[in-house]
């Protein structure tokens, strides 16, 4: 009688010459596709027989870890967050991850086997390091960091449980951050007037921006025309190497030779940090002055300027070093004597007066630069907001942080200065001007394509839709009437501001010139040089101001650089389109100069 064959793939039993059973257990298949076969050894054939049965259970529950390498804790996460992490995180949440890593995991758990490793491995970890003085949030902020360590093990197959999401961190008490009071806002604002780059105070008070994008800020992103701030990148605390060979015996930061290994800036890290801020009035003076006290530190540098175009830098021109920064916010605090607290609790306090001045919680959050709500209409309709507003919430916040003088109601109102460009259209506001409303209750509202114009008057909307209709043929233009009421209470923003007089408007001449690397013209089949009457709800396209002018270089893949001009002074924009080109090509051709990033 022949005996039966077993089929491939099952468990094998059998006692070698030496005494001892061993099993082999199929689990899988190997990288190269032949059986994974698993080996175990024991003395008697019911402890074999137990160990096979075992080990086929973690196979049919899909418990059996890899084939491979086999990880130490160590080893592991030197590999993850050197090989993984590093390749998918921001630099500010890696450097966060060695901390936890190298200066608390690796010397506590390191010689585990990394299937080996229980929670109460862990939770001890954490005991001791409170003993040892490390707060509560330091231990929470390393148990983040190995159960996402261990959940990539997991996803791996290197182990098939993560004992971090069992393991208990200890209790964090969250404490009741306690914003300053409108008093010690201006207290400080008054001490912030004595010192060097006073509007970066302002701004962290006012407005509310994170000490990361203060600092990042560059006069590109500063409209003075539309008072608006655009946030889009993010200072980075520099991380130093050795310039001396590590000759000097101190750490890298303190070497008299150091080098700057890391970027100055990134972007924002979500779409909700990218956001246009509109700004008080008179913080939008302060930032003319700063950029006057600027220029003249320019000149007295000289040859040691270092032109990146930051709106706050150092004497030399350098951006301002986080770590600084701190410190003179300290510095600011003792001055004023008002009590201490964080640097970011000068932005929970900006966000507690835009909530004491009733604006909406959707603003807030574009202003803040938090996510939207949960409404999607909501995050539709601020996701970009419109110039009227920004320029409520800024009126709004200058005036409670910077309070009119004693009898300003009385003082006379100064007449609006017309333009050669608008004295046509301003003959009509004459007119209307002194023409009473026929219906308070109503709003008069231009609607131009997508735009919406509100006014007091129907003569102004009126005269409105006729001078842009007849400059713009072919466009949708016409008046309508909207219930004001009903608008300032559950309409669009845009048209909770009404108009009393008609808007302004200029000839505006514009140039515009694109370079390669190297400094090679782009022929954008397009004028080089053009003109438009804009009106000053135009703000793409509106400026008051003779000439102004700019090169940037766009993000992605071609490193473009481009050279922008506009201004109500023909002679003086071509005068400043031959400086832009100029000024473009040398960027194009030495991008480190300006302080662009190599990864664009």
């Amino acid at each position: 009688m022949t005996k039966s064959r077993k089929p491939n793939g099952d468990s094998t039993i059998y006692q070698a010459k030496d005494g001892r059973w061993h099993g082999y257990v199929t689990v899988g298949v190997k990288d190269n596709g032949s059986p994974d076969r698993r080996h175990v050894t024991r003395k008697t054939r019911p402890e074999i027989t137990k160990a096979v049965r075992d080990l086929e259970a973690k196979r049919d529950k899909g418990k059996v870890p890899k084939a491979g390498q086999r990880w130490t804790v160590e080893s592991w996460l030197t590999h993850w967050v050197e090989n993984i992490a590093a390749l998918t995180v921001g630099e500010n949440t890696i450097d966060g991850y060695r901390v936890a890593v190298y200066h608390h995991l690796i010397p506590g758990l390191g010689a585990h086997r990394l299937e080996k490793l229980e929670p109460e491995h862990l939770e001890r970890l954490y005991a001791k390091m409170q003993k040892a003085g490390s707060s509560a949030g330091t231990a929470h902020q390393v148990h983040r960091t190995v159960r996402v360590a261990l959940n990539e093990a997991v996803r791996r197959k290197a182990i098939t449980e993560n004992p971090a999401t069992i393991a208990k961190a200890p209790v964090l008490d969250e404490t009741e951050v306690e914003p300053y009071s409108v008093e010690e806002v201006q207290r400080l604002l008054l001490e912030a007037a004595k010192v060097r780059n006073t509007a970066r105070w302002v701004i962290a008070l006012a407005l509310g921006l994170r000490q990361g994008e203060v600092l990042g800020l560059q006069w590109e992103d500063v409209d003075f025309e539309a008072g608006v701030i655009l946030v889009r990148r993010g200072r980075l605390r520099p991380r130093y190497k050795h310039g001396c060979g590590d000759r000097c015996g101190r750490r890298p930061g303190y070497c008299p030779t150091k080098i700057n290994i890391r970027r100055e800036t990134k972007s924002t890290k979500s779409k909700a940090g990218k956001r246009p801020i509109g700004v008080p009035e008179e913080l939008m003076k302060l930032l003319a002055q700063h950029k006057e006290t600027q220029d003249r530190e320019r000149l007295r540098a000289r040859d040691l300027w270092v032109e990146k175009g930051y709106v706050f830098t150092s004497e030399v021109g350098e951006p301002l070093n986080p770590n600084t920064d701190y410190h003179r916010w300290k510095d600011l605090l003792k001055a004023a004597e008002v009590r201490d607290a964080r640097l970011h609790d000068a932005r929970h306090t900006a966000a507690t007066v835009l909530l004491i001045l009733g604006v909406p919680d959707a603003v807030v959050d574009a202003i803040m630069g938090w996510e939207p709500g949960k409404s999607a209409r909501m995050r539709r309709r601020y996701q970009h907001m419109t110039s009227p507003v920004l320029q409520q919430t800024a009126a709004k916040v200058g005036g409670l942080l910077w309070p009119a003088p004693p009898n300003a109601d009385d003082a006379p109102v100064p007449a609006q200065p017309t333009t050669p460009a608008d004295a046509d259209v301003d003959s009509t506001a004459t007119e209307a001007d002194h023409e009473p409303n026929s219906d308070p209750s109503m709003l008069f509202v231009a609607c131009l394509d997508e735009r919406r114009i509100p006014f007091l008057r129907r003569a102004h909307a009126q005269a409105l839709v006729e001078q842009w209709g007849s400059e713009q043929p072919g466009r949708v233009a016409g008046v309508e009437e909207w219930d004001r009421t009903e608008r300032e209470s559950d309409g669009p923003a845009e048209s909770r501001v009404a108009r009393d007089r008609l808007p302004e408007r200029r000839m505006v001449f514009h140039a515009f010139a694109v370079f390669r690397p190297g400094g090679e013209r782009v022929d954008l089949a397009m004028p080089e040089q053009w003109a438009v009457t804009a009106w000053d709800f135009e703000t793409d396209l509106y400026t008051d101001r003779p000439v102004s002018w700019r090169t940037t270089r766009r993000p992605g893949r071609d490193q473009l650089v481009e050279a922008q001009v506009r201004g109500t002074d023909k002679d003086a924009v071509i005068g400043a389109y031959t400086l832009a080109k100029a000024q473009a090509v040398d960027r194009a051709q030495n991008p480190g100069k300006y302080g662009d990033a190599s990864d664009w």
